[in-house]
């Protein structure tokens, strides 16, 4: 072997190790940081609105809430994830806004999860990994389904979501007066990324309708309507199949989440089934 090919094979040898150590390390590094986090305890199990409630207390995560609707089919049905936003709490958001009744209204085939999240500005992010949430769910005993994943985020709840964008699994993400920042994730989610043709997003506005028609500008496939419609018929077909759509909401801020006529109704607009 000459002296060339010798160091001819070495360069081989390196630049072959150093693509397989850049493009292995990060997903590494992300799996081990997804690692599933233990209860307290087992979960409390509870029957609520014809399904089967679950609460589920984590060593310094907090408490995550979990419903399943009656008549669910875990191999056809999906996940979706609900995210709080300020000046409240998971376990007061989740009675306060009746999410229970709420999620039972939809009739969508899906497990649903509700974790902490962020009460104020100055708390940080407490589900950084949505893999991980799954996982930790998981390590109740709680088997999850295979589906497809939603996730709705209200106001300050758009600040977990923004770091989950990137989830393989995750299809909508459904911002309930929620566009406060995120715009460089959300239009990576929805326009720019690997997967953006096959995801879609749901923009719901009061306090947040300037920020949200700026994002928008963007993008010549958004839809824009006026008005939460009564039900599900009253979205047009092409309201039904846009990948964006942006709804300026008739209720305020806290009455996108507590009227009981926004969430509900959205939640038809994805691709989850109807409970049989």
């Amino acid at each position: 072997m000459t002296r060339f090919h010798y160091y001819f094979l070495q360069y081989v040898f390196f630049t072959a190790f150093t693509f397989i150590f850049i493009t292995i390390t990060p997903f590494s590094r992300a799996e081990a940081q997804a690692a599933a986090i233990k209860p307290s305890g087992a979960a409390i199990e509870k029957s609520l609105q014809g399904g089967r409630h679950f609460k589920i207390n984590y060593p310094k995560m907090g408490s995550v809430h979990v419903w399943v609707p009656k008549g669910y089919v875990r191999k056809t049905a999906g996940i979706v994830v609900y995210l709080h936003g300020y000046h409240t709490t998971v376990d007061k958001a989740f009675v306060d806004h009746k999410l229970a009744e709420q999620f039972q209204k939809s009739r969508q085939n899906a497990l649903f999860i509700v974790p902490a999240c962020p009460s104020g500005k100055d708390e940080s992010v407490v589900w950084n990994s949505l893999s991980q949430l799954k996982k930790s769910v998981q390590a109740a005993n709680i088997r999850l389904p295979d589906g497809e994943t939603v996730v709705i985020a209200h106001s300050g709840g758009f600040r977990t979501v923004r770091g989950w964008t990137d989830n393989r699994l995750l299809k909508q993400i459904i911002l309930l007066d929620a566009m406060y920042g995120g715009f460089n994730e959300f239009k990576e989610f929805i326009a720019t990324g690997a997967r953006a043709k096959n995801r879609r997003m749901i923009l719901v506005t009061s306090d947040t309708d300037t920020q949200t028609r700026q994002f928008t500008k963007e993008f010549s496939f958004a839809v824009t309507r006026t008005g939460i419609p009564a039900d599900y018929t009253g979205f047009s077909s092409r309201e039904k199949k846009s990948r964006l759509l942006y709804v300026k909401s008739q209720y305020d801020h806290y009455g996108i989440v507590t009227s009981m006529a926004v969430i509900p109704v959205l939640l038809r607009l994805t691709p989850l089934r109807i409970l049989p």
